[in-house]
């Protein structure tokens, strides 16, 4: 069984991944923070939060496809 913190992870991680697409980078990156919140640890929140970091400084070409191509190792 999931519990309601995370529920409210996987919920917080929806919303900010539906605003990513639709490249609404500064409101993606606040949900990924109200999940970072709750769970500091949480792998797929830190990485696009750190994305839309990214996106923020460079945004992507109109036509961009959602994919994200590293730049540096």
């Amino acid at each position: 069984m999931i519990s309601e913190e995370k529920k409210k992870v996987l919920e917080y991680f929806a919303e900010g991944r539906n605003n990513y697409k639709l490249m609404k980078f500064a409101e993606a990156q606040k949900w990924f923070a109200k999940a970072i919140k709750i769970d500091p640890e949480d792998g797929p929140s830190k990485v696009y939060y750190k994305r839309c970091e990214h996106y923020i400084k460079n945004p992507p070409p109109d036509d961009w496809d959602g994919i994200f191509v590293m730049t540096t190792k």
